[in-house]
């Protein structure tokens, strides 16, 4: 095994080592668990640095290690994982600086930088995963490194998300089993295939072959939260702010998404999905949870529960843009998986930095904030106006695609999915900046805490103003060599080549 071959494993075991070391550390051993956290996330994200260059010239990254009889752990580094590689990377990174700050002082932080590492292991590995059961195992594995970070506070509220969420996720889990294990009847093999690898099974396997979509649809479902397997997710709010930005942008939901991704182009293939006539209901899935999430998003006052269902709505844009077949509205889809995780992380650290800095958690207690903390409130503000869908931001780059491709489809109802859904966004996100900025702010905070010079502690304000600045600065360069659009588009003329 060369050094090339070995980077995938790599990837996955730069955060695993770190994690799995961290939890033998004291509490007191502040020093030592920083330095293994900021190793492990720089490493990880130095290695995927590597990777891409390599793809793009041509190198082939990928591992099989022996687990069954005919079947692999398979590591492959492609065009397509490398893009859910190099967002967790970049996202962990900032996410840890954060939660550094943000659990400082704080009891169990060990256990906790110990399960957020194996968080982001299982991430990087289900990114990385060549078939459906290396995949199947690293999506399993997620579940349960993920569900000690929502019970971390141990409240009772927090047991009860937990155990909801659990309830969720196993039960999503053992529908992809089933339907993994089924297609391994009928195939023989589980790898994925670039345009998929069931296009050539007999016809009399196609009723069978809808249903076992029908299953993976829903048991990958439940973690991209479309309806009805959405209910854990405004429940898991309770965890801490880093936990909640890790659901929503980098993790649990992403990781939902992007097994949609691959269950559709890379299992079936997107031509043969659309002639067994299976996605045109995931597409109708998708709009009804794109609504309904930004429905009931408008009727929440906790901050982070609003976010949570707007989480709900955003996601399944990714599945939309699958959903209406053509090479547009794909990348449409794949890079609002880029640019939803970096608007949504934004929002939720300056949700945390809220919280923590003067005890606001609810959207009527934000008057006059901004006053009070105008970098949190700027940052907020960008990415909010990007998940609304307004140019030069990256919510307008996906929104456009996804629009622009619906049409290239004849697929024309979409257009007012994405309409009604973008007034919805503003319908819930600009009362919030507007009494922000506007409104007299009161006269007391409910919790106040003084930082000095800083409208807050410089770990939970540097990366908010960092991934705010990326939500402006890819909308700007979004034809730049180096952009995610351009690297999805990479995707897309691979995926639809003649």
């Amino acid at each position: 095994m060369n050094l090339a071959q070995s980077l995938p494993l790599l990837v996955v075991a730069s955060s695993l080592v770190p994690g799995a070391i961290i939890f033998f550390l004291d509490e007191k051993q502040t020093v030592a668990r920083i330095f293994l956290n900021m190793a492990g996330a720089l490493i990880k994200l130095a290695l995927a640095g590597v990777m891409l260059w390599g793809i793009v010239h041509g190198y082939h990254y990928e591992i099989r290690l022996p687990l069954l009889p005919g079947i692999d752990l398979f590591l492959r580094a492609g065009p397509l994982a490398m893009l859910f590689v190099t967002l967790s990377a970049t996202l962990w990174l900032l996410t840890t600086i954060y939660a550094i700050g943000y659990l400082e002082d704080s009891p169990h932080r060990s256990r906790f930088f110990g399960f957020f590492s194996l968080c982001v292991t299982a991430t990087a590995g289900l990114a990385l995963a060549g078939n459906l059961l290396t995949f199947l195992l690293f999506y399993e594995l997620l579940t349960l490194a993920t569900y000690p970070l929502i019970v971390h506070r141990g409240t009772e509220e927090a047991r009860l998300a937990g155990r909801n969420y659990l309830i969720y996720t196993i039960g999503g889990g053992a529908l992809l089993l089933l339907a993994t294990v089924w297609l391994y009847t009928l195939t023989g093999t589980l790898e994925f295939t670039a345009r998929g690898f069931l296009s050539g099974l007999d016809a009399v396997h196609h009723p069978a072959l809808i249903v076992i979509f029908v299953l993976f649809i829903a048991g990958l479902g439940v973690k991209a939260a479309l309806l009805p397997f959405h209910g854990w997710l405004p429940q898991a709010m309770v965890a801490p702010a880093p936990v909640s930005a890790l659901l929503h942008a980098v993790a649990v939901v992403k990781a939902g998404a992007f097994g949609i991704v691959r269950v559709v182009y890379d299992v079936y293939g997107i031509e043969f999905a659309a002639d067994l006539g299976v996605t045109l209901p995931l597409a109708i899935l998708a709009s009804a949870t794109i609504i309904y999430g930004s429905v009931r998003a408008l009727f929440q006052d906790d901050l982070k529960r609003r976010l949570a269902f707007s989480t709900v709505s955003q996601v399944s844009y990714i599945a939309l843009g699958v959903a209406v077949v053509g090479p547009i509205a794909t990348i449409g889809g794949l890079v609002h998986l880029v640019h939803q995780g970096i608007q949504k992380v934004t929002l939720f650290f300056c949700a945390g930095n809220l919280a923590e800095t003067l005890g606001i958690h609810k959207v009527s207690e934000m008057n006059g904030v901004a006053r009070r903390m105008p970098w949190t409130m700027t940052a907020f503000t960008i990415s909010a106006l990007g998940m609304i869908g307004l140019p030069p931001l990256t919510g307008f780059i996906s929104k456009w695609y996804l629009g622009m491709g619906a049409l290239d489809a004849g697929q024309n109802w979409v257009i007012f999915i994405l309409a009604g859904s973008s007034l919805l966004n503003a319908a819930y996100f600009l009362p919030i900046v507007y009494a922000a900025w506007f409104k007299p702010s009161p006269s007391t905070w409910p919790h106040e805490r003084s930082f000095g010079a800083l409208e807050t502690a410089w770990p939970l304000l540097l990366p908010p103003i960092i991934t705010a600045a990326l939500t402006l600065g890819l909308g700007l360069l979004a034809s730049s060599p180096i952009s995610p659009l351009e690297w999805v588009r990479f995707i897309a003329s691979r995926e639809f080549a003649p």
